[in-house]
Formats: C-alpha cells, structure tokens, sequence
C-alpha cells in the first residue's frame, strides 16, 4: 500500500532565506546561501529568541545538532553552529553564533531538553560556557582531563596519558613521554644542509673527507671518459675464449620422417561406425566387425 507523506521529497531553498530573514531582522548579522545550506548568523545574546522563532513560526521542530569550531585568528574565536530540521517541510538550516573564551552563550534547552548533552559536547571539547545549562559537565573526556582537545592551541599528544598500575592496582594518570625519535621534528629540510648527522651517514664518517668534487662531475662527454677508442676496438675484434659449440649435422631418412595421418593410410580400413567427428569414427573395426562404443 502506498502511504502518502505532506512533507516533499526534496525540499527546495527558494524563498526561504527572504522570508526567514524578515523574520528574524532584528537579530541578525548576516544571511546567505552556501553549498546548497541556507545559513543565518546572529547576535549571540538572540540566539534563544531566534532558534525559538524557527521553532514555532516556520516549523524547524527539531535541533539536530550543536556543533562547535575554532578561528584562534578572530576577536570572537569560537563559533557556535546550530542545525535545525523541519519534518513537515524536510529543509534545514544552520543558526551560527560566536564567543570568546570568557563570555557565555544563552543556552537552549529552555527550547530542546537534548540541548543538554550537546552542549555538553561543547563544552568539553571547546571550553564554551552556556549560561542556564543546570548540567554543564564534561561528556566525552575523562573526569580529571586538562584542557579542550578541539582547540587549536591544544597539543596533539596532550598533556597527560593515563594507564593502570599494577603496582598501585588503580588508574593513574601521568605526563606525556614521546619516547619514538620521529616524534621530535625540527623541519629542517636534509637536502639544504642540516646542522647533524642524517640517520645512515655515520657509516660514511667523516663527510668532509673524501667527498665527491661537486664542481667536477663525472661526465661522458669524450672517449676518454668512456674507455672507447682504438684499443678498446681491436679488443673487441680479437674475440673471446668462449666458442660455441661445433654444429652437428644429422642425416634423416625416409624411416625417421613423421608418419602420414591416420586417416589417409591406405593399409587401415575405414570405419565401420555411423557416427562421425568422433573419436569412435576414426577407430579400427573390431573382430565383430563393427565399431567400438
């Protein structure tokens, strides 16, 4: 049975990004079109009234996701990304709003109870604050983990690591040791001179002995740089000791000759079977005087 839905199958973003932006006038910084997204950028004081208006005027019911990112670059280094679905229209659009690392955001869970976790998420990897979230933990990392793994000012081996003691029969955390030799990089290219011994060159010794002359390169521009010449060609003319083997010639008779094709000797009588392309077609008759199966 085919069942009937009223929100289209593809949504189209036509007129969308005037009528919402009407709506929304007083709160907004900036509203366009990218990739296909419809995104508006608010004030970050709004952002509560403005999420609430999408709710309950142009039916965005649901708050898919809060997502962060970082522009060490920018006065406002954090930007908060909200994405908002309707069922009854299957459209989206991205609310964005940014902070610094001293000033909150409004939070939203007035508007959407799994606002928490997702701040949350936020908050943790971010160090965002959300004023009015009652529940504002870390969701991700450990309970005793220092600092916001997503910001780009945090190290990529962290600060700490933790393991279990065996010795002490529990959980410790302890500071991070890069104890492999390539984790320490100076970014020095080799091939521009470096100020140490490359791994494999302490086998040649000294580099500044014996070093091949890089203002004479070897060249093969004349005979004597080859060898070639009239001694290396009467060389050559004179042979080597290795003589291949004397040619045997061998007499074939009439007898050593392949015979004809068996279908052609006159001495064979032909065969007695009906059938034909067979292998029973070419056999000899048998005593019986009749072919064999």
């Amino acid at each position: 049975m085919t069942v009937l839905h009223s929100a289209p199958r593809y949504a189209s973003n036509e007129g969308v990004l005037d009528r919402v932006s009407e709506s929304i006038s007083v709160w907004l910084d900036q509203a366009e079109e990218q990739h296909g997204e419809i995104i508006f950028t608010v004030q970050r004081d709004a952002i509560e009234n403005v999420l609430r208006t999408l709710r309950d005027d142009h039916d965005y019911q649901q708050l898919m996701e809060i997502a962060g990112a970082d522009y060490p670059d920018r006065p406002e280094r954090f930007e908060m990304v909200y994405m908002l679905l309707s069922l009854t229209k299957n459209h989206r659009v991205m609310v964005k709003c940014s902070t610094d690392e001293a000033t909150p955001v409004p939070t939203v869970t007035t508007l959407w109870p799994n606002a928490g976790w997702l701040e949350r998420e936020v908050f943790d990897m971010y160090g965002v604050v959300f004023d009015g979230n009652a529940d504002l933990r870390r969701i991700l990392t450990d309970y005793g983990f220092e600092g916001h793994p997503f910001r780009k000012d945090f190290p990529m081996t962290g600060y700490t690591e933790l393991r279990y003691s065996e010795e002490e029969k529990r959980v410790v955390y302890e500071p991070v040791e890069l104890a492999q030799e390539m984790r320490t990089f100076d970014f020095l290219s080799p091939w521009e001179g470096a100020d140490y011994t490359l791994p494999g060159d302490e086998k040649a010794g000294d580099l500044t002995k014996g070093a091949p002359p890089i203002d004479d390169p070897k060249v093969t521009e004349g005979p004597e740089d080859t060898g070639a010449g009239p001694n290396a060609t009467d060389r050559a003319e004179e042979g080597t000791a290795a003589v291949p083997p004397d040619m045997i010639e061998l007499d074939i008779t009439d007898d050593d000759r392949a015979p004809d094709p068996t279908e052609n000797r006159p001495d064979r009588e032909p065969s007695k079977g009906d059938v034909r392309g067979t292998k029973a077609a070419t056999e000899p008759a048998n005593e019986s005087g009749e072919g064999e199966d």
